[in-house]
């Protein structure tokens, strides 16, 4: 195990939920790969805690998705696959959809000025050039669409299935074409939602995300 990572420490949090959300962390940021091998003790030595919360962490990684257990093997970073993708992307288009619907009915001038100012900071960081602020910068502007939709079950679905691709979408934000392409779409995505113009705000919210499932899949190959 190579990758760099360590717990922060929180004096307000449980101890086994301070390594669940290293350890997710770690995995959704890429610092764990896809397949590689989760042993116990090695996690336990690293982060400074007994194997328990260790263990804890990863029935609940495996309840989420991101984390599988290999009869005689143990726990590994589970792969994505195309499917898998395509699964994801199918249900997040659709609740997308939702809340682009209820963005453009609900949001005030106020917060279709956060979300421009959202769209400009995300094209900030894509001349500064780190990768994890990008895709941090992006959740950002979608938080503020899925917030206007006020519906708690929505947004927390909605960034459930965001975050089980976030290790590809960093990838997928490597490529000037793609940070560019990403600046223009949340251009217009927001002026669709000022405009209160549905249709169109559905279909440019559709495709960013189809142009992002090709990204990802482009990854995954790659990786293959």
């Amino acid at each position: 195990m190579t990758s760099d990572f360590s717990a922060d420490m929180n004096e307000y949090l449980p101890l086994r939920e301070v390594v669940f959300n290293t350890l997710r962390q770690a995995i959704l940021k890429g610092e764990l790969k896809p397949g590689e091998r989760l042993m116990e003790i090695a996690l336990a030595e690293r982060l400074g805690v007994s194997r328990t919360p260790i263990r804890e962490a990863m029935r609940k990684l495996e309840l989420e998705g991101l984390v599988v257990m290999i009869p005689r093997r143990g726990a590994q970073v589970a792969n994505i696959t195309e499917k898998d993708l395509n699964d994801v992307l199918e249900v997040r288009i659709v609740l997308e959809n939702m809340a682009i619907e209820k963005a453009c009915a609900r949001m005030t001038e106020e917060d279709i000025e956060k979300l421009w100012a959202a769209a400009k900071a995300f094209e900030q960081t894509t001349a500064e050039g780190n990768l994890v602020k990008m895709a941090e910068a992006d959740v950002a502007f979608h938080e503020i669409i899925y917030q206007a939709s006020d519906n708690k079950r929505l947004i927390q679905v909605l960034n459930n299935l965001r975050e089980q691709i976030y290790r590809y979408r960093v990838e997928y934000l490597k490529e000037e074409e793609t940070r560019n392409l990403l600046v223009k779409e949340h251009e217009e995505i927001t002026q669709a939602i000022r405009e209160r113009n549905v249709g169109q705000a559905r279909e440019l919210s559709y495709q960013h995300l189809e142009n992002q499932r090709k990204g990802i899949i482009s990854s995954i190959q790659t990786e293959e």
